[in-house]
């Protein structure tokens, strides 16, 4: 093995032994220190299950689920199928992503200046976050399929009888995470929050092979190796110093301290 390639491995090993050293114990304290470098994690608009706090908020959990949904769910039925969606279904996503700016609006709105349109509720953040990870991952599964493979189709992905199936899918997901159940929220945060690596890796991925002007020379997923481990360590990176920042600002892996 080259010194080149030592070289990365051992900065990837650095990167996340000092990750996990300097993160809370235990898998969900490593799922909270994630979810920490991307969400606010205010308890009040936080799912909990025997007593303890999600990793993520409702709208981030439910933006996070519905995202991962959409990336495995056309990964099995729309393989190397690349266009961006067209015609009803750009139509519906872009609904989706208003209410979504909508329920967030309101929210921020009602927690700044005490005023807003109607009452946030965590279950309209738990399914407007749903919705917008429906968005997410049906760009961000677009847009790998166009940048990465030598050969790809050029049809939408998503399809309005696909999205039909995503959005019942994503409120069957939705309704586990309001049973409050430990057995089905266990699983849920170690996914929600692995998402989070996993959206940024991708995206850091993508961005990597720009730079290197290696676009759509991978045949398999084994010639993509090197750029998905570039994308994690970068994304690693990423989460460990938002992490530190914040913990030295807050001196707390929970949310922002209140005035």
């Amino acid at each position: 093995m080259s010194k080149f390639r030592w070289f990365w491995i051992v900065l990837g090993a650095a990167v996340l032994g000092l990750w996990l050293y300097n993160t809370p114990p235990g898998l969900l304290g490593k799922a909270d220190a994630v979810a920490y470098a991307v969400c606010s994690r205010n308890p009040l608009h936080s799912p909990f299950f025997g007593g303890r706090q999600m990793p993520l908020c409702f709208r981030d959990t439910g933006m996070h689920l519905g995202a991962l949904l959409t990336l495995l769910f056309l990964t099995w039925r729309a393989p190397r199928q690349g266009l961006f969606p067209k015609g009803l279904t750009a139509w519906a996503l872009g609904g989706l992503a208003a209410v979504f700016f909508l329920d967030g609006g309101n929210s921020f709105a009602r927690d700044a200046f005490g005023r807003a349109l109607y009452t946030p509720h965590n279950t309209l953040r738990l399914l407007s976050g749903l919705g917008m990870g429906i968005v997410i991952g049906a760009l961000l599964y677009a847009a790998f399929q166009q940048t990465v493979w030598q050969t790809w189709e050029s049809t939408p992905a998503l399809t309005p009888r696909r999205l039909g199936v995503l959005l019942l899918l994503a409120l069957a997901s939705g309704g586990l995470v309001l049973t409050d159940n430990p057995l089905v929220l266990y699983p849920l945060a170690l996914l929600t929050t692995a998402d989070v690596v996993l959206l940024l890796s991708l995206i850091y991925a993508l961005f990597t092979l720009g730079l290197l002007r290696r676009e759509n020379t991978a045949r398999t997923w084994r010639d993509m190796a090197g750029f998905f481990y570039v994308g994690w360590l970068v994304a690693m990176l990423q989460i460990g110093a938002f992490d530190g920042v914040r913990f030295a600002l807050t001196h707390t892996w929970g949310g922002f301290p209140r005035p």
